[in-house]
This record gives structure tokens, sequence and C-alpha cells, in this order.
């Protein structure tokens, strides 16, 4: 029997800023590839041994399927290894793991076995820096502090999640699970992770109703937020429920959208925003349009569509300014750690840990309230 020790090291958990439902997100090093993974791990109360495997159990076969029908997506987190643990704690540490690598068909066969045994499922995924997730990036731990995306990088955003339900639609998958806890972005690429509730539809059938929920969802789970920096709910931000009842249910009410707090915002994005939040449109294909039609105000261009030279030329002012930005906040970043190791070190004056420690603070009151989050 393999022990997990054999192929991972299980290091500290990574989810603590907006905990999911049904698993537990680890650091943790994988000695075969030699590589750092995020290895998510069910939750152990989830665990029935002597019934059927709940609807959390079979949540992770589900993911593992999508997540490989969808491997070609640039968009979408990359899957390594699935399998079972034996391991009761929720950090499962020590004891023994069954394998079943990229093979999602054999890992999917084998549940109803390893869930009598009382193992748990578990994924072993691309890693993802928290820096990058874009709730986090939000700080909703800040009371009073209402950050947004700039506009020029919200279209980008917004592009490629739109393409990525494209292609998902076209494959009979749809999301559903819309949150800021599941993006990831740098400024220029956008990840998206757990595909635990989403779907595979069956074929034959007219879905035309569930992937407009599925553009609802896009518009009033994320990109409201995104652009606001305020829960659909009309809220400060917080971490979204994750139960399957959850899923279904948490934006079925909301088709309109407040933007009284952000005026400045496009009023053609709003527009565009507000007709998803309505259900008015049917496929992705519409959302894209009009995102682009957003674009083209905003100095995009696109096949067969372009903007007027001035707009261009600004959107290239704009792009280099937050560019400049971005890299700024970095620098930031980098000169409070400096600062910090600086203060700790041993038999360094009271006087000078001082103005070490003040330095920290000034930049850390700069970096709260920067302009990109």
């Amino acid at each position: 029997m393999t022990q997990i020790a054999d192929l991972y090291r299980i290091d500290n958990f990574i989810d603590t800023f907006a905990l999911g439902h049904y698993a537990r997100v680890l650091h943790a090093q994988d000695h075969v590839k030699d590589r750092v993974v995020a290895f998510k791990v069910m939750r152990p109360e989830h665990s029935a041994p002597d019934d059927d495997p709940r609807w959390e159990y079979r949540a992770f076969a589900n993911e593992a399927d999508l997540l490989l029908k969808l491997g070609d997506s640039p968009h979408v987190v990359k899957l390594y290894d699935c399998g079972y643990v034996s391991a009761r704690a929720e950090a499962p540490i020590n004891g023994d793991i069954e394998s079943f690598g990229t093979d999602s068909a054999a890992f999917a066969r084998e549940l109803t076995t390893f869930s009598e045994r009382g193992w748990r499922p578990y994924l072993a995924l691309e890693y993802l820096p928290r820096s990058s997730n874009l709730f986090y990036q939000m700080r909703p731990d800040k009371q009073g502090l209402r950050l947004r995306l700039p506009t020029e990088e919200g279209l980008a955003l917004a592009l490629q999640f739109a393409e990525l339900l494209k292609l998902a639609h076209s494959r009979g998958i749809v999301y559903m699970d819309h949150k800021l806890e599941h993006v990831y972005w740098d400024g220029i690429h956008l990840r998206i992770i757990d595909f635990n509730s989403s779907r595979l539809l069956e074929k034959g059938r007219d879905h035309t109703q569930i992937f407009r929920t599925d553009v609802h969802n896009l518009c009033v789970g994320i990109l409201y937020s995104m652009f606001t920096g305020l829960s659909p709910q009309k809220t400060t931000l917080r971490p979204q429920p994750g139960s399957i009842n959850d899923v279904e249910a948490r934006y079925q009410d909301i088709t309109a959208l407040d933007f009284g707090v952000e005026p400045t915002l496009s009023g053609a994005l709003q527009d565009l925003l507000q007709r998803g939040a309505a259900l008015q449109l049917e496929r992705v294909d519409e959302f894209i349009d009009g995102l682009r039609a957003v674009g083209i105000i905003h100095g995009w261009d696109f096949p067969n569509y372009t903007s007027n030279p001035i707009s261009r030329d600004v959107r290239s002012q704009m792009r280099a300014g937050i560019s400049r930005i971005r890299r700024g906040q970095d620098f930031l970043r980098e000169a409070r750690d400096v600062f910090r190791e600086a203060a700790i070190q041993d038999g360094i004056p009271d006087d000078l840990e001082a103005e070490l420690k003040r330095l920290v603070k000034s930049v850390n009151e700069m970096l709260q309230n920067r302009v990109i989050p």
C-alpha cells in the first residue's frame, strides 16, 4: 500500500480566506513530478461509510471529468492527479493513498468502494497563488474599503470568461458556480477553479434556459462585484455559500443590478450587465457581441470592427498607465517586505526599528488604498 508521504508532502491550508463547503485545499509538494500543487480533499464530515456516497463525495469525480473535458482551455485550472486517502484528519498528512493519475473514469468507478471503506477523495491541481485570487485582491477583510477593477482589465477578464463559457457550452457543460472566490487574475490572464457544481448536460435536449442562466450568473455573481466592489446582494463583499442547493438558488432572485455606487462605469457596460441579469441574453455569443461593442467604445479593435483612432490611442495610454500602476504596487510590496526583514534583525537599535515599523505602516496604508485590486 502506498503512503501519502511517498507521493505528497502536505503543508498548510491555503483556503482560509474563503472556505469552501465540501473541501479543504492545502499547499503540497508532488514528490513524483517535483512540483507544487493545490491538494483538494473532501471535508471529513461529508464521509458516510454506511450510506450511499453524498453529493459532496460524488462531486470530486464530476469535477475531475469536467476539468479533463475542458483541459485544452487556457482559463481552466489543470488537473494533475485524482484518488482517495485513508486519513480521517482534515489535513491528510499521514495514511494510505490510492492514486488514479488523470484516469477520471477509473476514479469514478471506484467511488463507492472507497466510500464504503471510509476513504476520502482528493484532487491534485495546478497551484495558483492566493495573491491572484480576485476575492482576496478585493480586500473584503477591510471594513469600509471598496475596490474595483479598471474597466480596461474588467473587459479583458469578461471576454476571456465568456470565451470559456462558449467553449464549455459547445461541449454541453455549464459552469454555474460564479463567484469571485473562483477567479484568479493577474491583470492579463484569467484562470478559473472549482467545477464541482458544474454540470454536463444531456445531449439532444434544448438547454437554452440553463445557458441563459449561466450567463446571468456570470454577470451577477462576478462582473457586478468586479466593477463595483460590492456583493450582488447589495452588501459588502463576503464569501458566497457553496452547497449544491446554494449554487442553484444563489442569484435566482437577482434580475436587476444597482450601479448607483459606481455611476462612472460605462453606460453601455451597465446596460449589457443589466440585460444579463434580466435573463435577456439567450446565448453567450450575444454576450460576447455586447462586450465587443463596449470594447469598441473604449478603444478596442476586433476582426471586422475597429474603434476610432483617438479612442485607440487613448486606450494605449490607458494600458500603459495601468501597467505602471501594477508595477508600482509590486515595488511597494517589495519595499515593505525589505523594511520588515530589516526590522527583525537581532541587535537593531530601538530608534532604527521604530523608523522601519513606521515605514511598513505607511506603505501598508498606501497599498490598502491602491488603485487596482
